[in-house]
């Protein structure tokens, strides 16, 4: 079992009391000023695209969720919380900043960055990886950079690609797919499995194991909504482009 001193040492810091939640905000400086030069070079070296202006912003946004407000915090005390962090960052940061961002991967890769997503996924998302990530600063990055990087890889191929249709649907379908696998065994699991929340989810009216649930659930439908939106979107471009080049051929 995580002693209090463990979960001390972690980034967002100790676990917050419920009447100290909306108090628990993480200003870091470091971090504050990593986000905001990152930004001053976008504008430097990529800005005056308004709707990828816009997307880097918003994704900016939602990291500012993700890692100064108190969710930051809660996702010590409470798992579900920190699954709902982790799907900002893979499933609303991500394609934001893939779009906003000159393509970095070519469509050829995409393969490779959903694999590469996919084994991060759950390799951080395993009992005792996810134990040692959070119990440090530095691995904590670790688990929150890749996991960023390699989502925004994925969603940089796919949208590279968008013009193939198949091949990237069945990209996010299958991403879709091992994450509600994924999912299902945080859901359906009969012990709480994540040590460094066993002390920490009553204070919030929730056993460790209905925190566990909840978290599962996260993962299962609102981390898998924008990979569903995307497969409509893109279903529906291809299927324009296959009317298109009927009709194109019809008239020839």
């Amino acid at each position: 079992m995580a002693e209090p001193d463990a979960l001390g040492l972690a980034y967002c810091g100790p676990p917050p009391a419920p009447p100290q939640l909306w108090t628990s905000w993480n200003p870091d400086p470091v971090l504050l000023a990593v986000m905001g030069l990152a930004t001053v070079i976008y504008f430097w070296r990529a800005g005056g695209r308004r709707s990828q202006d816009t997307a880097f912003l918003t994704a900016q946004a939602v990291l500012l969720v993700a890692f100064v407000s108190p969710l930051c915090a809660l996702s010590v005390a409470l798992f579900s919380a920190r699954i709902a962090h982790h799907m900002l960052m893979t499933a609303v940061a991500a394609p934001l900043l893939a779009y906003a961002l000159p393509r970095a991967l070519s469509g050829r890769w995409l393969t490779a960055a959903g694999l590469l997503h996919m084994v991060l996924l759950w390799v951080w998302h395993a009992p005792i990886a996810y134990q040692w990530a959070v119990s440090g600063v530095a691995s904590y990055w670790l688990m929150e950079v890749t996991l960023l990087v390699s989502a925004t890889a994925l969603w940089s191929a796919a949208l590279a690609r968008r013009s193939e249709g198949p091949s990237v649907i069945l990209a996010l379908i299958l991403t879709m797919a091992q994450m509600g696998l994924l999912a299902a065994l945080i859901t359906f699991a009969q012990t709480p499995l994540f040590t460094p929340h066993l002390l920490t989810t009553q204070a919030f009216g929730l056993t460790p194991l209905e925190d566990q649930q909840l978290a599962g659930l996260i993962m299962w439908a609102p981390g898998a909504l924008p990979y569903f939106v995307a497969v409509i979107w893109l279903a529906g471009r291809w299927l324009k482009g296959l009317e298109k080049e009927e009709a194109t051929a019809w008239r020839g």
